[in-house]
């Protein structure tokens, strides 16, 4: 299914995440998961949250570099292998996989993965034979 991530760009300094964490739940908005990379001189953090126009609209208010992107969400079984067989589905049917992150909640028998293709209607075709 597509759904919409939001990415935020920021210095690599200290507080920085924590920053975004408050402003959201000050606005009551509750982040199912991110994911943060950095290089040297910025960062960017990707992540669904409850209400995505309003997390938005909140960062950027508070000052924050935002941006929204369609990225696809799969439920997966949560099993060793389990992420070996989604993406040799996916490397057969060609779908070019931009980055990827994923959760699972304890012992549960599915995942969640979210994924940024560089065509994402074919990774999301892809994923329904998972």
């Amino acid at each position: 299914m597509t759904i919409k991530q939001i990415s935020i760009f920021l210095e690599n300094k200290p507080g920085q995440l924590a920053g975004i964490c408050r402003e959201l739940a000050k606005a009551d908005i509750n982040i199912a998961t991110l994911s943060l990379a950095d290089t040297a001189d910025f960062g960017i953090v990707r992540m669904i949250v409850d209400d995505h126009a309003k997390g938005c609209k909140v960062l950027a208010e508070a000052g924050f570099a935002v941006r929204e992107t369609d990225v696809v969400m799969a439920t997966v079984p949560n099993h060793p292998g389990g992420m070996a067989e989604v993406t040799a589905k996916l490397d057969a049917a060609g779908a070019d996989i931009e980055y990827s992150y994923a959760y699972a909640l304890g012992d549960g028998d599915k995942a969640i993965l979210v994924f940024r293709f560089k065509d994402n209607a074919k990774g999301e075709a892809a994923l329904a034979t998972v």
